[in-house]
């Protein structure tokens, strides 16, 4: 080893690109959390989004570790640390899918908070239990099942989400969203280097409080103000795990998918010339999920996929301690809740935007092309919980309202599309997938699952909080008919692959 130095000129670039992900993230959850549902400040700023640092924090600097090891074992001076932050789509997804419906169902912001620690929990250990069959997963899913619920997240969640913050101040919108777009999808260089994220929040910031001091629009609230916000483990996820048990079909994918995620961005380090081990990657992003959820955290971190993009910059392995760091400290003392309040979500959402349309692009890219139908069928259920997700606000079905005579029937059909829509779409793909592929082992397997998962209500549940259930307990029988639907498709695609003509 000729000296490994942990900080280089290169971490200073690398560290904002890193640090800016991770605070976008935090930015938005708080956003969502307390502008879209409105959950008490006190509750967000001061216990979940600590928490949730916390184990951006664990993360880093156990990635930096590993890259010191990596340096001191293979005798090299540039390795560069793995970059760890929040995922991105299952942070949006934890705030609108899990956190905000608990809060509209229960009117109990402490229980809400109780229940998303549960579901943490019950993310990590699934993180922890298939780090050590991440490749075992990879290797049975086809790739179409495993990009094509990401593809759905993409459109569903950093599509049309973010459009709806744009529209909400078209001016700030739709500025940050023209550089964002001419930077990074057009790939024009922004003068004088200025990282165009950067540039897009500030300008986009700028335009919005001038707008209020000509009285173009509002300008939203303050309530800003540094305090000690120290993330402290609680036993409170015991009192929320039976509501947190109704998301588990949430919980469970979100989960499976950072695992391969975290399998990818390995392997892309690796040709990138840094061989870190897979499982301890993996293992790290699970036991720093399950120490956020320990200490009240509500979204899980990942491995990034920009591994190879650090490296070009020259970074070591100081840009992930400087991260860790910056995004432990700062949010406890409250610096994230000053960027929530001062910065308006439509300067911030086009980023989103942009991540939404490259998870989209990965989708089709690295799909085999005879399978590309199936990433687009694997994306119709979550276009369903999209439909139900506006259904529910139109109605007011969550806070209890009674609705109309004869839309009930077809409130119940949104339910069974949309309830458990990440389960639904892995499945969905992969069906089609071993249909394509005349893989009729793969086909029964996968058909047999989501029949049994339907009659528990893992997925397509009818009930109004998505929760499970035993087959025999409703007075319905709609998860007995779907379940059916199941079977007859497998036996259809049975049939027909046996004939094996195709046209």
């Amino acid at each position: 080893m000729t000296g490994y130095r942990i900080f280089k000129i290169g971490d200073l670039n690398a560290f904002f690109g890193l640090l800016l992900d991770n605070l976008l993230n935090l930015v938005v959850l708080g956003g969502i959390l307390i502008g879209g549902f409105g959950l008490p400040r006190d509750i967000v700023i001061g216990r979940m989004i600590p928490g949730t640092a916390l184990g951006v924090l664990f993360g880093d600097l156990v990635y930096s570790y590993l890259a010191y090891r990596l340096a001191r074992n293979t005798k090299r001076d540039d390795i560069t640390a793995m970059p760890l932050g929040l995922d991105t789509p299952s942070t949006i997804g934890m705030a609108v899918m899990v956190i905000g419906p608990i809060y509209l169902e229960t009117k109990d912001a402490l229980l809400t908070y109780k229940a998303s620690m549960a579901v943490m929990l019950l993310i990590g250990v699934v993180k922890v239990i298939f780090s050590f069959l991440g490749d075992f997963i990879k290797r049975i899913l086809p790739t179409a099942a495993l990009l094509g619920p990401i593809a759905g997240i993409g459109i569903a969640l950093l599509g049309f989400f973010p459009l709806t913050k744009i529209f909400s101040n078209p001016i700030v919108g739709f500025t940050s969203m023209a550089i964002i777009l001419v930077a990074f999808v057009a790939k024009y260089k922004i003068p004088y280097n200025i990282p165009a994220a950067l540039l897009a929040v500030i300008v986009a910031t700028f335009l919005y409080y001038l707008e209020g001091l000509t009285g173009v629009t509002p300008i939203k609230h303050i309530e800003t103000s540094f305090g000690l916000a120290l993330p402290l483990p609680t036993l409170g996820f015991i009192d929320g795990m039976p509501v947190a048990i109704k998301y588990i079909s949430i919980a469970i994918p979100f989960g499976l998918l950072t695992i391969v995620g975290g399998i990818n961005v390995t392997e892309s380090a690796r040709l990138a010339g840094d061989d870190y081990r897979t499982r301890d990657i993996l293992l790290t992003e699970a036991i720093a999920t399950l120490i956020a959820g320990l200490f009240g955290g509500v979204a899980q971190s990942t491995p990034y996929i920009g591994h190879p993009a650090y490296k070009s910059m020259g970074a070591s392995a100081g840009y992930t301690i400087l991260t860790a760091l910056t995004i432990g400290i700062g949010s406890i003392l409250g610096l994230t809740g000053v960027l929530v309040d001062i910065i308006p979500e439509a300067a911030v959402t086009p980023i989103l935007l942009f991540i939404g349309i490259e998870i989209i692009k990965q989708a089709f890219v690295e799909t085999p092309k005879k399978h590309i139908e199936a990433v687009i069928f694997s994306i119709m259920p979550i276009i369903g919980y999209l439909g139900l997700l506006n259904y529910d606000t139109i109605t007011g079905a969550l806070t209890g309202t009674k609705l109309p005579e004869g839309v009930v029937s077809e409130h119940n059909v949104l339910r069974a599309i949309g309830h458990g829509f990440i389960l639904t779409s892995l499945l969905w793909g992969a069906i089609l997938t071993y249909i394509i592929d005349s893989n009729l082992k793969g086909l029964i397997i996968t058909s047999i699952v989501a029949a049994v998962l339907t009659l528990f209500g893992l997925i397509h549940s009818i009930t109004p909080e998505g929760s499970m259930y035993l087959p025999s307990s409703l007075e319905q029988n709609t998860h007995f008919l779907i379940a059916s639907g199941y079977i007859i498709m497998m036996l259809i695609g049975i049939i027909l692959i046996k004939y094996n003509q195709r046209y």
